[in-house]
């Protein structure tokens, strides 16, 4: 079974075309969804670690 998309991929691609001038390829998407899945598992792990059922800012 595939991942969930975790952004938007019509603001990620808006985004790269306007600040960088280049296309996405499709396989950049599940990359980046990846990464976020990354951060936010390190997240919830330190809120966690500091006895909250809330993920914070100063969790990532």
């Amino acid at each position: 079974m595939s991942e969930e998309t975790l952004v938007v991929t019509s603001k990620v691609k808006a985004y790269i075309k306007e600040k960088g001038g280049m296309n996405t390829s499709a396989a950049a998407i599940p990359a980046l969804s990846a990464k976020v899945r990354e951060l936010c598992d390190a997240a919830i792990e330190s809120a966690k670690k500091a006895k909250r059922k809330t993920v914070m800012d100063k969790d990532f």
